[in-house]
């Protein structure tokens, strides 16, 4: 079963010393969203004035091979984490390890908890990035239900100490009230220019594909190689 979201627009603002992210639905209560204590004090800007070029994408494998996969998925799906626990694994192991492809990952916002640990996530950029990714999704069904924003948080701190961030570094990412303006707009954007309302979702060569069995894949993947 996939998991489909509203498609509205999503902004960050300050208000009261800390950010909002409001759009989409809330994956983890149906509570108002509030802002992580302390975030940055950045300013309201509208999406269309964002800067998105500043936001890297996360890549494997071979940038240059003839089948290039772009996965869409957010950090609170349930069906996100089954994916990176089960079929990412033996496709990073069959083709994205072999750089017979090249594999990108893009984050959904449909929630403020997805958002945050996408910005636990990239706190050391591409260097930790997909480490961080499977530690949030091994533990996912722990923080999502861990209670108030404010423990959510502290749980996915855990995390970002775990893969070896220091505490610093980690609050200046959390912190970062543009950074989430910045990412919420660029991800506006990818929703937009590939059409994603469910996750996970998946470009193939351009063309958008379903949640699907992993030999469902196999054989998409394996008749593009052979082309």
């Amino acid at each position: 079963m996939k998991r489909t979201f509203p498609i509205l627009a999503a902004v960050a603002v300050v208000a009261a010393g800390g950010w909002y992210v409001f759009g989409g639905t809330d994956a983890v209560n149906s509570t108002s969203l509030s802002p992580i204590a302390g975030a940055a004090n950045a300013q309201t800007t509208e999406a269309a004035e964002v800067d998105t070029s500043t936001i890297q994408d996360m890549s494997l494998g071979n940038a240059e091979a003839a089948v290039q996969i772009v996965e869409y998925a957010s950090f609170t799906c349930p069906h996100c984490a089954a994916f990176d626990q089960g079929a990412y694994k033996q496709l990073k192991a069959d083709y994205i390890d072999t750089d017979k492809i090249g594999f990108t990952y893009r984050e959904v916002y449909f929630d403020r908890y997805g958002l945050w640990a996408s910005m636990v996530a990239r706190c050391d950029g591409e260097n930790k990035f997909f480490g961080i990714a499977d530690l949030i999704y091994k533990g996912q069904s722990e923080w999502v239900r861990a209670g108030e924003p404010a423990a959510i948080v502290e749980e996915l701190r855990k995390i970002g100490r775990l893969a070896g961030i220091e505490n610093e570094t980690l609050e200046a990412c959390l912190q970062d009230g543009e950074k989430a303006q910045t990412l919420v707009a660029w991800w506006e954007e990818n929703q937009k220019a590939d059409d994603i309302s469910s996750t996970p979702s998946f470009i193939i060569n351009g063309k958008k594909y379903s949640n699907m069995p992993y030999a469902e894949m196999k054989e998409i993947i394996d008749a593009a190689l052979a082309e």
